[in-house]
């Protein structure tokens, strides 16, 4: 899907909601449940990085499982890349990387074997994934910890393990679980910078689940701020660059639309 937002050139819609909702635990006649999404309509262009932002309970993870197929829509359409992404869910095998909030690696496996089980599963040749996996744990300045287990890692060093496994498939769109919110502050300051980067450098799309003001203003050229359930209070695109006027002036204005 290709669309032209008001005095920009054409872009290509990535992830696609239109007038979505999310109920959970309807009865037999439609009625009661809990609405995570309510008549939710968003657009997330090819390359952007965009944060998702808004208190816990406001429908983030929900809208996170029905981009990644785990979830449908109770009514509306969600497709990305022009599919949807529920119903079609094996066609985006190589498509869609996850990075998590845990890094979910597995602790019988070196970084190594851990960076390379995505391709494996994309069903790589052995050299190939060796040679993919080493290049990224390298570039996220793991090189001499190839062989190490994750029990032997740092919390930072893991979640970089995690990040080049997501990166290594090559997929490209990213989608961010709150992924530093375990490690602290500057070692997840450090990593959020690297990973918008490599975004950039790679010409990655990437939606960044987060609860934090402050990652969000780091981390996304454009913010989306959700009230409970999972409507629209403010979307944003941001500059390359704050001052750090502009920096307090957003999250005073974020802040108050989420203690309303």
């Amino acid at each position: 899907m290709t669309m032209t937002e008001p005095g920009s050139e054409a872009r290509t819609v990535e992830i696609h909601f239109e007038n979505v909702s999310k109920v959970f635990g309807r009865d037999e006649d439609g009625g009661g449940g809990f609405r995570a999404v309510d008549d939710l309509t968003l657009d997330i262009y090819a390359g952007e990085m965009v944060a998702i932002l808004g208190k816990t309970g406001c429908g983030k993870s929900t809208m996170f499982n029905m981009i990644a197929g785990l979830q449908e829509p109770t009514t509306g359409r969600v497709e990305v890349k022009g599919r949807d992404p529920f119903s079609q869910f094996d066609w985006f095998r190589g498509q869609i990387a996850i990075v998590f909030q845990n890094d979910r690696l597995l602790p019988w496996r070196t970084a190594i074997e851990n960076v390379e089980l995505g391709l494996e599963m994309l069903d790589r040749p052995p050299a190939e994934r060796r040679e993919i996996a080493q290049r990224w744990l390298t570039k996220l300045g793991l090189a001499g910890h190839e062989n190490d287990y994750p029990h032997a890692l740092s919390g930072g060093m893991r979640q970089r393990v995690s990040i080049a496994r997501a990166f290594a498939t090559d997929a490209s769109l990213l989608l961010c679980d709150e992924p530093f919110s375990a490690l602290d502050e500057i070692t997840a300051n450090r990593l959020r910078d690297e990973f918008s980067a490599l975004v950039r450098e790679n010409g990655k799309t990437a939606v960044f689940i987060t609860h934090s003001i402050n990652e969000a203003l780091q981390i996304g050229r454009r913010v989306v701020v959700l009230r409970r359930p999972a409507r629209i209070a403010l979307d944003e695109r941001l500059p390359e660059t704050l001052s750090r006027d502009e920096q307090d002036a957003m999250r005073a204005r974020i802040q108050t639309i989420l203690s309303e």
